[in-house]
């Protein structure tokens, strides 16, 4: 008998719990009892469902929830939270009640209308360590909502929690207070009056979820078509993607993301038939300017992407100054089947997870079987065995970079005009520590897709090892705004470059938001340690130096020194002069 697959999904999980709930009963079963059915059918589940949440259950004093959405959840538990002390303040003391909160985001796994997996674990922990009446977060959660919500958020650290195998960053709401100052809150993005655009991810309407791959390998199409018109601002798939499979407000999203219009649409994907949908939305209004709906072939995909951009920019050009147009796909593939075993891949490469790197190469290695010219399975090929070399994935990097560099070297033979091969290959010689070369290949990535983050922010790296700090960061500065959702890689990369530009307390910033983003890293630590070391800070960076040790114990300053490619010995000793300022390195 075929064993179904587990269902899982991401989801905002809101754990609550009553507090001294079995002294009450002890003192007093029928009046907590009734207490406690007064406080949820009067309070708390109507809030969860006025937030969009689903009660899963009830469990004595206990509570688990699910929301769509972190903001959602958080300002739901604010609220319930205010309304219970509200009830309290008016009570006689023998008849209050104060709940505790924990809220985590993450991957559950759903059966039978209940949830399971460390996403309720983590959550639940939470809930365990929050103040009577109050509201802990995990880190997750919180980058998620500071910027949206008026509220105040205390960190509270690092703290292993039991049964979680890695730690958790924690933060608490603080009811009490008015909420942030204005110059704490992250200001609201203006409506760009250049033209400007972001594409929501494509509804996959397959009724399969294993043809996300499919629906979402189109929209990414389609922003690169975009992303190619010099005067168009496209926002990147990253930052448009945390809104996949929820319900949202177009104009909160144009709001958020600072943008003109939005592109929206579905895909039904049956047999060798595809029916794709879009429309185009006025940010500000709200007001739809455009909407086609195509049936076609499977194998006439390209010409839909290139319908729908060309579409777009036409509507774009009757209401906005726009000059330019995109190119038509030059290098379709030749079969149907390597374009799907691209998308696969791409699809496994975003979870940056080892385990799947051999998947992924086969997925590749047969995409390039079905079609030698297709150039995109070259390229993704390249960047994953990239991927692979960084992360330390591979017994034998020297081979595996040297194959990368081979693959998008013949993608960009097969497409010269084709930006992602310019930069794999950029991203290759960089690596290789030819920094000449690299320059030269990524600047001619940037001049074919003017509009691409990734491109920008690899120019940045490359531009930060050559000691050209100041163009480095005004890269990132336009890659950020491309993608305000950005890779938390790119703090240590703007962290970097004020390092190299000898600007140690604007570096201190972003390193250290990088590290509440990814406690983990050791490398940001370091730079971050020279920064300290710098400003004579000493007792810190000798604490974030123990902190290294303790997440890599075999941190080698030699084998960084041997592997990261700055192109002039003195940035590197400046470093590590900071950290010997410290005392903490020979």
């Amino acid at each position: 008998m075929t064993q179904l697959r587990p269902q899982r999904k991401l989801a905002a999980i809101l754990v609550a719990d009553a507090v001294g709930y079995s002294k009450l009963m002890r003192v007093d079963e029928t009046a907590t009892l009734a207490l406690l059915n007064t406080i949820r059918h009067g309070t708390i589940d109507p809030r969860i469902v006025e937030y969009g949440g689903r009660p899963v259950k009830w469990v004595g004093d206990g509570l688990i929830a699910e929301f769509a959405s972190a903001v959602d959840a958080v300002q739901c538990a604010a609220d319930i939270q205010r309304a219970i002390a509200v009830l309290n303040g008016e009570a006689d003391p023998a008849n209050r009640m104060q709940f505790r909160v924990g809220i985590n985001v993450g991957d559950v796994i759903v059966e039978n209308d209940d949830l399971f997996g460390d996403g309720v674990n983590i959550a639940s922990r939470l809930e365990a360590i929050a103040d009577p009446g109050g509201i802990c977060l995990s880190g997750t959660v919180h980058d998620q909502v500071w910027d949206k919500l008026d509220l105040d958020f205390e960190d509270r650290g690092m703290s292993a929690l039991k049964n979680i195998a890695d730690p958790v960053r924690i933060y608490a709401v603080n009811l009490q207070s008015e909420g942030r100052r204005p110059d704490q809150r992250r200001p609201r993005r203006l409506i760009a009056d250049a033209p400007s655009i972001a594409v929501l991810p494509f509804n996959n309407m397959s009724g399969d979820e294993a043809q996300d791959y499919f629906s979402d390998g189109i929209t990414e199409d389609i922003i690169t078509d975009l992303s190619k018109i010099p005067s168009l601002m496209v926002i990147a798939r990253n930052s448009t993607f945390v809104y996949k499979g929820r319900a949202v407000d177009v104009k909160e999203v144009a709001r958020d993301l600072g943008v003109r219009h939005v592109l929206e649409g579905s895909v039904r994907k049956a047999g060798t038939r595809v029916r794709v949908t879009a429309q185009l939305i006025d940010g500000r209004s709200g007001a739809h300017v455009w909407g086609e709906r195509y049936d076609r072939v499977l194998e006439d995909i390209f010409a839909i992407q290139d319908e729908i951009t060309m579409a777009i920019v036409g509507e774009l050009k009757l209401r906005l100054d726009l000059q330019d147009s995109p190119p038509t796909h030059a290098t379709p593939a030749a079969d149907m089947e390597a374009y799907d075993l691209v998308l696969r891949a791409r699809e496994l490469m975003t979870r940056i997870d080892g385990r799947l790197f051999p998947k992924v190469v086969e997925l590749l290695e047969r995409a390039m079987s079905v079609d030698q010219t297709y150039a995109p399975a070259r390229i993704c090929y390249a960047f994953a065995l990239i991927m692979a070399y960084a992360n330390g994935w591979t017994e034998h990097p020297e081979e595996t970079l040297r194959r990368a560099f081979e693959l998008a070297r013949s993608a960009v033979e097969i497409d010269p005009k084709d930006s992602f091969a310019r930069r794999a290959l950029a991203v290759s010689y960089l690596w290789k520590r030819d920094m000449d070369a690299a320059l030269d290949n990524i600047e001619q990535a940037v001049a074919l897709n003017p509009g691409d983050a990734d491109s920008l922010a690899s120019r940045a790296s490359i531009l930060s090892f050559m000691h050209k700090p100041e163009a480095a960061i005004a890269d990132l500065e336009r890659a950020t705004r491309l993608n305000p959702r950005h890779p938390d890689m790119w703090l240590h990369l703007l962290g970097q470059a004020n390092f190299v530009a000898g600007k140690y307390a604007e570096a201190v910033r972003f390193l250290e938001e990088r590290i509440r983003k990814q406690p983990k890293t050791d490398i940001t630590r370091v730079v971050l340690a020279a920064c300290y070391g710098h400003l004579d800070r000493l007792e810190e960076a000798r604490r974030l130096w123990a902190e290294v040790l303790a997440i890599n114990p075999n941190f080698s300053l030699e084998q960084k020194q041997s592997v990261l490619p700055f192109k002039f010995r003195e940035d590197w000793d400046r470093f590590v002069e900071g950290l010997r300022k410290a005392g903490v390195a020979g």
